[in-house]
């Protein structure tokens, strides 16, 4: 049987983030990728330059047109941008019960543009991570919905135990923002901490790398693995194509991580 995952994110037209990266990683995955776009950027290597919210009428219709026919067996939900798109979200997973939801909470792009009204913090905090399996927020977006400073693991873990209270059954705090030569992602399920290290790769590849490991999680909760499974398998497949980028150049800025599997030559 074929797997189904939905992305309800942002269009980035360099293809490096976003609708684009999660739709390659599904394919990467084994995954039928299906979308619901949330906004159109106009956005390169570089930073974002332009941004377009779709009206929440509008992605409502798109999520309807997709789980009243092909349905989904996960859901990753990455840039929302505002607080009707965010709220308009949060009803359709209740009304479709969707239960196997990876919540990104994009609230800043890795060139710093603001990519989450402040309005709609609220809204995601309240409505949405209720919501979620795993919720999978940076250094940055923890420390803004945990409302503290995180410095280093142990108060990594006290953020996670704040993201918890607030209703995600899982909490995925990234270490990509973190110092030292070894990435830690922290996975708490509301009583163990897992942590999922590998060698932190020098490059300037990056973009796209949140993206595409919620993305991974979503893809890999399709097969019905429990979640530190598929967390496991998503930061390895996310930590190859960090490899893999790392040996070529795309664009004048932070390039993005998802290209090609293998080449493919006439």
């Amino acid at each position: 049987m074929i797997k189904k995952a939905l992305t309800i994110a942002g269009s980035d037209s360099g293809g490096g983030a976003g609708i684009q990266t999660d739709l390659k990683t599904f394919e990467n995955t084994g995954v039928f990728g299906m979308s619901a776009i949330t906004a159109v950027t106009a956005q390169n290597t570089l930073g974002v330059t332009a941004i377009h919210y779709i009206p929440a009428p509008v992605v409502a219709a798109q999520i309807d047109a997709v789980l009243s026919d092909l349905g989904a067996d996960a859901v990753k939900i990455g840039m929302l941008g505002n607080a009707e798109i965010a709220a308009t979200v949060a009803a359709k997973l209740r009304e479709y019960r969707l239960e196997k939801v990876v919540l990104d909470p994009v609230m800043v792009a890795t060139s710093g543009d603001l990519l989450l009204e402040e309005n709609a913090v609220a809204v995601v905090r309240e409505k949405l991570i209720p919501l979620a399996l795993i919720i999978t927020p940076n250094k940055h977006e923890a420390e803004l919905l945990a409302g503290m400073k995180i410095s280093g693991l142990e108060t990594a873990r006290e953020a996670a135990r704040r993201i918890h209270h607030l209703g995600a059954k899982g909490v995925l705090l990234k270490g990509g923002h973190f110092q030292g030569d070894t990435a830690i992602d922290l996975y708490y399920d509301g009583a163990v901490f897992h942590e999922f290290a590998k060698p932190r790769i020098a490059t300037r590849n990056q973009h796209g790398t949140g993206c595409t490991l919620a993305a991974a999680v979503a893809a890999y909760l399709c097969f019905d693995l429990p979640p530190v499974e598929a967390i496991a398998r998503a930061k390895d497949y996310v930590w190859q194509r960090l490899q893999a980028a790392s040996r070529h150049r795309l664009g004048a800025g932070s390039g993005p991580i998802c290209l090609p599997m293998q080449s493919h030559h006439p």
